[in-house]
């Protein structure tokens, strides 16, 4: 089963208050069972690929229906999208956001934009984490020692 990890933002923003159209559409995405976290900029959705691309027209339609004049939608098919997020998860969730800013899995990219991944990472805390650099090196494809290059290079 292939989990994937649909993200959206829905405008106008209404600075202060939740929109009725973001809590349409988050609403329909935890109806339709999907593990959802709702944020200030937008909202995601991951559930097993069946489940996810079945609840996207309920989904886009309910922010419509809620006065959404703009929906902005982004999909990651992704191995790394987490089962369960928890706290204990977050170099993994770290590692997704990366994916999803570089627009390709870790191990895709090329050198250069491994090293723009590291300073992301590296910006948010990842590497206060323990064991980190070992779990990093095993997304991106190279040694925990080009890591640590990596990361020297920004020093």
């Amino acid at each position: 089963m292939h989990r994937i990890r649909v993200e959206f933002t829905t405008e106008p923003f209404v600075i202060g208050s939740t929109p009725e159209h973001a809590k349409a559409a988050e609403q329909a995405a935890s109806g339709a069972g999907l593990e959802t976290e709702f944020g200030p900029f937008g909202t995601s959705a991951t559930g097993d690929r069946a489940a996810v691309m079945a609840a996207l027209p309920h989904i886009l339609s309910a922010a419509l229906d809620g006065g959404a004049a703009r929906i902005s939608l982004q999909v990651t098919t992704s191995s790394s999208v987490p089962r369960k997020p928890g706290l204990h998860d977050a170099l993994e969730r770290l590692l997704l956001q990366a994916e999803v800013e570089m627009g390709a899995g870790l191990e895709e990219l090329s050198r250069e934009e491994k090293q723009r991944a590291v300073k992301i990472l590296e910006e948010r805390g990842a590497f206060n984490l323990r064991g980190s650099v070992e779990d990093v090196a095993d997304r991106l494809g190279v040694s925990r020692f080009t890591v640590y290059n990596y990361l020297n290079a920004h020093s």
